[in-house]
C-alpha cells in the first residue's frame, strides 16, 4: 500500500509529545512490512530545519475566501528516517520556531489542510491508497475530502484518524465559515458541535475509520471525551483501539549512545547501576537507595501537581526513597518543586525543562518510574521505562492499565486506582518494599527488559485495517 500521515509533529523534526514519537516511529514500520508509508507536516525553524538541507518538490497555491496563498512542497535531502518525508512550506504561518500556541493556529491548521489536498490532487504523481490523519490539527482533511467540489477528487480514498488527546479538539467559532471552500449547508452540519466548528468531531464523523492510541483508551473515550462521547458511540462500528509502539532501534539499552552505560539482560545490574551512579552524583543523590524518577511535562493531566505534596509526604515519613523529577509546565508547579530543593540533601532534586539525554539515563538508572496521570491515552514513558528496566509505578487508566500488570497479579509493576497523594504514596512504600527484596527486583527488571512493545505487531494491525477499508 501506497500510505501517507499528516501530523503538526514528528520526531525528529519538532516534538512536543507523544505524537511525535508515533509518527516519527510507525511509517519507518509499515515500510519494513513493504509498503512505502510516507509523512507530510509543516516547515519549521527549527534546529532540524536548520541543520538539514531540503529540495523543493512541488510548488503550488489555493484560493480560499478570494485569497490566494503560495506554498511550496519541500523533501528532505539524505534522510535516514526510515520513511520518505514531505513538508508543507507557508512562511507566513508555519515557518516559525514552536509547533503550537500562536493567536492564528486556526488559521495554521487550515492551510496546512488545504496545502496538502492541493499538492495531492496537483502536485503529486502518484495517488495514495490512504490518508492517516493525527489528531484535531489534520482533522478536517476527511471533511474536506468528502464534502467540498474543490476537493472531491479525493473522496474516494479511504482515510483513518487517529486520536491522540481527546480532550484537545480545536475548536472555533462559525465565524469563521469563510475560510473554508465553498460548502453546502448540509455539509455545515458535519463541522457543527453543539454550535461550533469542532474539527476532531467533524474527523470522527467523517473519516472512514477512527483509531486511539490503546484499546481501554476506546473504552474510556465513550464514557468521558471532553463532550464527544456520545457522537464516539454513534459511530462506534468504526472505531477501534491500536496499542501504540516503541522504536525500538532508537530505545535500545545494548546501543543507546546517550546512555553512560550500555547494557543488556546479561549485564542489567552493573550497566543499569553506573547510570545510576552518575545521575546521583550529578544531582547529589544518594546511589545506596531505591530511586524514584518523574519524567514529563508539569501538567495536571500528568498528575505533576501532586508531585510536591508526594515528594514532602514521601521524604518526611518513608526514609528510604529517593526522589528525581524531570519536566517543565505550569509555573505554579515548577516553583513548588524548586522551593524543595535543599530540604531534603541527597534525597530529592528535579530538572525544570527537558534534556533529551537526561531522560535516557533516568530510564537506564533510575529504580522506579512515576506516572501518577490522571489522563494517558496510550503512554510511551511506561514503555521506555520497561525496555530499559525501570520499573513503572502506574495509575491504571488508558494506555497504562493495558501495559502494566501490578506485582500482586502476577505482573511487573505496581499499580493504583486513583490520582491521589494517597495513593501514589502507598504505592512507593510498597516499591521500597520489592527493592528491599533484591532477588525478587532484579527478576523483575530481567522480565521486563524482555518485554516487546515494538511497533512491529502495532504497524501491522494498522495495516490490516487499512486493507480492510479497501
Amino acid at each position: 500500500m501506497h500510505i501517507i500521515h499528516t501530523s503538526f509533529e514528528c520526531y525528529p523534526v519538532a516534538k512536543v509529545g507523544g505524537l511525535a514519537d508515533v509518527v516519527g516511529a510507525l511509517p519507518k514500520y509499515q515500510n519494513r512490512l513493504g509498503h512505502q508509508s510516507h509523512v507530510i507536516m509543516p516547515f519549521y525553524d527549527t534546529k532540524f530545519t536548520r541543520d538539514n538541507s531540503f529540495s523543493i518538490y512541488f510548488q503550488g497555491s489555493y484560493t480560499v475566501n478570494a485569497k490566494e496563498v503560495a506554498y511550496t512542497i519541500k523533501t528532505l535531502e539524505n534522510t535516514g528516517l526510515g520513511f520518505e518525508i514531505f513538508f508543507v512550506d507557508i512562511p507566513d504561518l508555519l515557518f516559525r520556531p514552536q509547533v503550537y500556541s500562536y493567536p492564528d493556529d486556526t488559521d495554521r491548521f487550515l492551510a496546512f489542510q488545504y496545502a496538502v489536498l492541493d499538492w495531492l490532487i496537483n502536485g503529486q504523481s502518484q495517488s495514495y491508497d490512504l490518508l492517516h490523519c493525527h489528531d484535531h490539527h489534520t482533522a478536517l482533511l476527511p471533511f474536506l475530502m468528502t464534502s467540498t467540489e474543490e476537493f472531491k477528487a479525493l473522496k474516494t480514498i479511504p482515510t483513518v484518524l487517529t486520536i491522540h488527546n481527546a480532550q484537545y479538539q480545536g475548536h472555533f467559532g462559525f465565524n469563521e465559515i469563510a475560510k473554508f471552500p465553498a460548502i453546502t449547508d448540509e455539509a455545515k452540519g458535519l463541522l457543527d458541535w453543539h454550535g461550533s466548528i469542532n474539527p476532531l468531531a467533524a474527523g470522527i464523523k467523517c473519516a472512514w475509520s477512527v483509531t486511539t492510541v490503546s484499546p481501554n483508551y476506546m473504552k474510556e473515550l465513550k464514557k468521558s471525551a471532553n463532550g464527544l462521547e456520545d457522537l464516539l458511540q454513534k459511530e462506534s462500528k468504526k472505531c477501534t483501539g491500536i496499542l501504540n509502539g516503541i522504536d525500538t532501534d532508537f530505545w535500545d539499552p545494548q546501543n543507546d549512545a546517550m546512555l553512560i552505560k550500555n547494557f543488556s539482560s546479561r549485564n542489567l545490574t552493573a550497566g543499569r547501576g553506573k547510570n545510576k551512579e552518575w545521575l546521583c552524583e550529578h544531582y547529589d543523590l544518594d546511589p545506596e537507595r531505591p530511586l524514584f524518577a518523574f519524567i514529563g511535562r508539569l501538567v495536571g493531566e500528568k498528575g505533576a501537581d501532586l508531585l510536591p505534596a508526594i515528594v514532602e509526604e514521601t521524604l518526611a515519613i518513608t526514609p528510604e526513597p529517593v526522589l528525581f523529577i524531570l519536566g517543565s509546565g505550569q509555573t505554579e508547579v515548577e516553583q513548588q518543586l524548586l522551593k524543595l530543593k535543599g530540604r531534603y540533601p541527597k534525597r530529592y532534586n528535579t530538572y525544570i525543562g527537558y534534556d533529551e539525554e537526561l531522560s535516557h539515563i533516568i530510564y537506564g538508572g533510575a529504580d522506579f518510574l512515576l506516572m501518577p496521570s490522571r489522563v494517558e491515552p496510550c503512554g510511551l514513558n511506561q514503555m521506555y521505562a520497561l525496555r530499559y528496566g525501570c520499573i513503572p509505578i502506574v495509575r491504571r487508566t488508558g494506555g497504562l492499565q493495558d501495559t502494566v500488570v501490578d506485582i500482586g497479579d502476577n505482573g511487573f509493576g505496581i499499580c493504583h486506582d486513583q490520582a491521589l497523594v494517597w495513593d501514589v504514596c502507598y504505592s512507593i512504600k510498597r516499591a521500597v518494599s520489592l527493592y528491599e527484596d533484591q532477588e525478587q527486583f532484579k527478576k523483575i527488571q530481567k522480565k521486563i527488559i524482555k518485554i516487546d512493545h515494538s511497533w512491529d505487531r502495532s504497524a501491522e494491525e494498522y495495516i490490516n485495517l487499512y486493507q480492510s477499508l479497501k
